[in-house]
Parts: structure tokens; sequence; C-alpha cells
């Protein structure tokens, strides 16, 4: 099947700006439509489509509005990860809101981490990691983490628990042999976390324009790092809000280094780089 060279027109190129950014708070801006050209024409041709123009005809459309909103919000997301990503929110973790909290709720349940924008795992499996190594001599200490996305391409891949060599890098050596399984193909490149990790995380989209984000449960950590950067100003003080919504009072949030959150308000202190913690309900 050919498909037209001709690119996204001026008007359909703001019309799909405006779907984005209705549906997905995502900002594109004036400067991506190349981006989106090229990353639709992959739809285009699993659609058999044959021009950009019939691409936002059939989105457009009954069926497109009911059908193919997951996907183009999957191809205009940008997931970049790694494992140990800004470690020293992994540190502070288990040195100080663990211990911190933990002794406060006395193991009565589950310590309770979400992370936010969780892509395609790396996040959300170092968790487990840096977890599952303080329970080792923490007996009593039990926990859960809900890791979600709005790409459903993205946490499909998250969810089996499956990377290259190369990503697992960053993994500290003695990590890498209790927690990462190796493919039984002879010279494969894969390797797998162990099924005790991936039973502790429940994956789960989620977009962040839905008004309570269809999450019932309060934590005691969230991350949401490096995400509410694809966000203008108003939009990202309305999701660190509701995000502030389920943590408990004295949980912490984490954010990206690159994101600030001054000026914003909002019921929480600073106590760390890209670290803060919650003081009270919001008003």
């Amino acid at each position: 099947m050919s498909i037209q060279e001709d690119g996204i027109s001026p008007r359909d190129y703001q019309r799909l700006c405006a779907l984005v950014y209705d549906q997905a708070g995502i900002s594109l801006g004036t400067q991506r439509r190349t981006m989106l050209e090229v990353r639709i024409k992959r739809r285009l041709k699993e659609l058999e489509l044959h021009s950009y123009g019939d691409y936002c005809d059939y989105l457009f459309g009954h069926h497109g509005q009911r059908d193919e909103i997951v996907h183009l919000i999957d191809v205009v997301t940008t997931n970049k990860t790694d494992f140990f990503r800004e470690p020293r929110h992994f540190d502070f973790l288990v040195n100080k809101a663990i211990p911190e909290l933990a002794v406060v709720q006395g193991n009565a349940r589950p310590f309770l981490v979400w992370s936010a924008g969780c892509s395609t795992g790396e996040e959300p499996y170092t968790l487990a990691m840096v977890m599952s190594e303080y329970a080792e001599t923490h007996p009593r200490f039990g926990f859960r983490i809900l890791a979600t996305d709005i790409s459903t391409t993205v946490l499909k891949r998250a969810a089996t628990g499956v990377y290259s060599r190369a990503v697992v890098e960053p993994v500290p050596p003695e990590m890498k042999r209790k927690y990462l399984m190796r493919s039984r193909e002879p010279g494969a490149d894969r390797v797998r976390i162990v099924p005790e990790l991936r039973r502790q995380i429940e994956f789960r989209r989620v977009n962040f324009m839905e008004d309570d984000f269809g999450v019932e449960e309060r934590f005691d950590v969230i991350l949401c790092r490096n995400v509410i950067i694809y966000f203008d100003r108003a939009t990202q003080a309305s999701v660190l809000g509701r995000l502030c919504d389920h943590l408990r009072p004295g949980g912490y949030l984490l954010v990206g280094h690159a994101e600030a959150l001054h000026d914003m308000e909002l019921p929480l202190s600073p106590v760390a780089p890209a670290t803060y913690r919650k003081l009270r309900e919001r008003r």
C-alpha cells in the first residue's frame, strides 16, 4: 500500500494538537509537526490508510473517537527511562522515607508506592529491587507498587519484565544475580525480572486528565518523574494537586530534577532535591 507523501495540513495539525491536549494534557506546540507525521505514518500502514487526511477523517469520525484515541496518545508520548535513574531518590527512599514511615504505620499494612508515568517498567522494577533489599533485613516490612502510564503499548512491555542486557546494565551486579533471570536460549540477549518482583507490581493505565485518575488508593510515596514537563503550567498544577490528594499526610512526592514546583499552591515542603513532603490535606 502506498502512502501519499503530503504532510499533515495546518488545519489537521491544529485539530490533532487540540485533541491531544484535551485528552492527555500534552502540549505539542508548533514545532512537533514533523515528529507527529513520522509517528502517525506507522498507524497509516496499520490502518491501511493512504494519507494523513484520511487518518484525520477516521480519527474524528465516530469509530475513531472510540477506537483510535488510545493509539494516538501512544504515538505522541515519549517514553525514556532507565533502571536506577536519578539514584539519589532510591537512596532517600530506603534510608529516610521507608524507615520513617514504616515506623509510623507499624507495619500494619503494605508500604504503598505509586510509579506515576512508569513507561516500560524500569522505575517500578527498580523500586521493587531496593524495597526487597530493605525487606531482607526488616522481615515485617511488606510493600506493593502501582505502576501507571497513559500508553497501553509501554504498559504491555513493562508487564512482561523482559529487557535486553544493555538496558539492565545500571542494575548493581548483586541485584542482577538475585532479581534477573537469563534466557534459556543460547546466545540470547534477554533477561527477565524474577516472578517474586513482578507479583509486587500492578500495571494499570491512568490518564492524568481524569478527575480522580481512577485511582482509589492513598500512597506513602509517589514518584512522578519527568512527566509534568510535557504539560503547560496550569495542567502541571492541577495534576500535582490531585496527586497530593492520593498521598498520605507525611508522605513523599518525588519529581524529576528538571521539574520546578515553585509558585504552585501545593501542600508540600521541599526536603531534598526534587523531593517534597506532604504537610497537610489540600484546602
